[in-house]
């Protein structure tokens, strides 16, 4: 990717209430976009509603107008891995927060509300912490009759980069 503005971590902490697609449960997976990036997954949970992954996706940021997108996967062995949902997630709050300077550790930089036009099922806080800026997001899934997803975002500085 050329003249890349730096990586945001991704870590995919949890999945809460998921759909059950399969007889009892679901065995969920999470995939995750941004533009024309290859597409990068999580581990499969085998029959968990709730799963746990703490898994860290990287994704390199080149146009930080660009959502993030989310879809939730069953993954079944004899035919098409089954839609849990999906969610999006505008990454333009955080990045104008990364680009805010001189503020003292532990410092909330900006507050995201619910509301009907994101994903977000609770506030989520974007926060400067031990020198980098950090954002906890709880996500409700769109296009499913439950679930959420906890994920949170950090900023990497590419040294080199064009920066914000």
């Amino acid at each position: 990717m050329e003249n890349p503005l730096g990586l945001l971590r991704i870590r995919i902490i949890r999945g809460i209430n998921l759909a059950i697609r399969d007889l009892r449960s679901s065995d969920p997976y999470v995939v995750v976009r941004m533009g024309k990036q290859q597409k990068l997954k999580t581990r499969v949970v085998k029959n968990n509603v709730n799963p746990e992954w703490n898994e860290d996706l990287t994704l390199c940021v080149a146009e930080p107008i660009l959502p993030i997108k989310l879809q939730v996967y069953d993954k079944d062995t004899f035919s098409r891995d089954d839609k849990m949902g999906d969610a999006e997630l505008d990454i333009v709050p955080f990045i104008d927060s990364v680009r805010t300077t001189n503020i003292p550790n532990g410092t909330i930089i900006d507050r995201i509300i619910p509301s009907r036009q994101n994903c977000y099922s609770e506030e989520s806080c974007i926060v400067y912490e031990n020198g980098q800026v950090i954002q906890n997001v709880f996500l409700r899934l769109r296009n499913v009759e439950c679930g959420e997803i906890e994920l949170r975002l950090q900023w990497i500085y590419i040294s080199g980069s064009k920066g914000l």
